[in-house]
C-alpha cells in the first residue's frame, strides 16, 4: 500500500498499515469503505478495520466487549476478528479488526425495531457502561465549528444549556426506564444480509439510559425530517410495542436529537471546508432550530 497526498483517506491508510503491521495482517489491496467519524477499511481475508478518532482507545476496548456480549446473548452484530490482541493504538487512534459481514443492504426501521426490542430486554452486562450523556459530544462539535456566525453560535450555546437543564430534570423524575442502549439507533447502523439476518453496527456508543432515547432516533425521521413514511413508523411501533412520540418526554429527546444531528453537520462542514453540501445543510439546520424555516417536518439532507 502506497500513499501520496495528505488527505483523510491517506492519513487513515497510514494508520491502517502501521496497525496491521503490529497485528501481523496483510494490507495489500486494502480499500476504504467509509471515511467519516470513523475510518472503515476492507482488508484481505474478509476482514474490516475500523480506525477511531484520536483519544478513543477506551471506547474501542468497550466496543470489543460489547460485541462479544451481544454474541453471547444471541443478538446479531458485527464480530471482532478472533485471535487478535486488540485494539491497537497508532498515533492516538485505536484500530480494531472485525469479521466482514456477508453481502448486505441497509437495514429497515422494522429490522431496527426487532433488534432494539431484543437489546432492551437484556440484563446489563458485568462490564461497565457509562450512563447516557448526550451533551458532551454536542458541545465539543459546536465549540470546534468555524463555519457558523457568532450570533448563531451564541444562540446554539444558550439553546444547548436549556436542553441540558431540562434533561437533568427529566432524569430526576420518577419511573424513567433504564436499559442497555445502542446510543445511535438509526437504520444506517443496521445491515441486512441476503439470508434475512439483520446485524447491529457501530457499537461504540453503547450506554445505559432510558429506552426512549433509542426509539427517538427513528421517531424524528417522521416528525422532524420526514425521511420515513407514516406507514413505516407505524410498523416500527407495532414491532417494538410502543410509540415514543406519545410519551411526555419525547419533545425534549426530539430536540436533543435534532441538535446532535446539527452539531454533526457542523463538524463535517468545519473539517471539510470544500464540502458545500455540509455547509449549506448546517446553516439550514440551525435556521430550523431557530424557528426561521417554518414548522416541522423539515427537509434535512443527509451529510455523509
Amino acid at each position: 500500500m502506497t500513499f501520496a497526498p495528505t488527505d483523510s483517506v491517506t492519513l487513515s491508510g497510514r494508520t491502517l498499515v502501521a496497525a496491521c503491521r503490529k497485528l501481523g495482517l496483510e494490507t495489500t489491496g486494502a480499500e476504504p469503505i467509509r471515511i467519516a467519524e470513523n475510518a472503515i477499511w476492507r482488508l484481505p481475508g474478509q476482514l474490516v478495520a475500523r480506525i477511531a478518532r484520536p483519544g478513543r482507545t477506551d471506547t474501542a476496548q468497550r466496543e470489543i466487549a460489547v460485541a462479544n456480549w451481544l454474541v453471547d446473548h444471541g443478538i446479531p452484530a458485527v464480530r471482532p476478528a478472533p485471535g487478535l490482541d486488540q485494539p491497537v493504538t497508532v498515533d492516538g487512534r485505536a484500530v480494531t479488526i472485525w469479521e466482514e459481514l456477508p453481502r448486505h443492504r441497509d437495514g429497515t426501521v422494522q429490522e431496527m425495531a426487532h433488534l432494539l426490542k431484543a437489546l432492551h430486554a437484556l440484563p446489563e452486562p458485568e462490564f461497565e457502561l457509562e450512563p447516557l450523556e448526550p451533551f458532551g459530544k454536542i458541545r465539543t462539535r459546536l465549540n470546534q465549528s468555524t463555519v457558523l456566525e457568532e450570533p448563531a453560535m451564541q444562540w446554539l450555546a444558550k439553546y444547548t444549556d436549556g436542553l441540558e437543564e431540562a434533561w437533568t430534570r427529566l432524569l430526576a423524575g420518577p419511573d424513567l426506564s433504564r436499559c442497555v442502549l445502542h446510543g445511535d439507533a438509526w437504520v444506517g447502523n443496521v445491515a441486512s444480509a441476503e439470508n434475512g439476518t439483520a446485524y447491529l453496527l457501530d457499537l461504540d456508543g453503547f450506554t445505559i439510559g432510558p429506552r426512549e432515547w433509542d426509539l427517538t432516533s427513528t421517531a424524528v425521521k417522521l416528525t422532524s425530517t420526514s425521511s420515513i413514511t407514516h406507514l413505516e413508523y407505524e410498523d416500527f411501533c407495532s414491532v417494538y410495542g410502543t410509540d415514543v412520540t406519545t410519551w411526555h418526554g419525547y419533545p425534549l429527546l426530539r430536540d436533543i436529537r435534532e441538535l446532535r444531528m446539527t452539531a454533526y453537520s457542523a463538524r463535517i462542514a468545519t473539517e471539510h471546508p470544500n464540502h458545500s453540501v455540509a455547509l449549506d445543510e448546517v446553516q439550514y439546520r440551525v435556521g430550523c432550530l431557530m424557528g426561521q424555516r417554518g414548522p416541522r417536518p423539515w427537509q434535512w439532507t443527509a451529510v455523509p
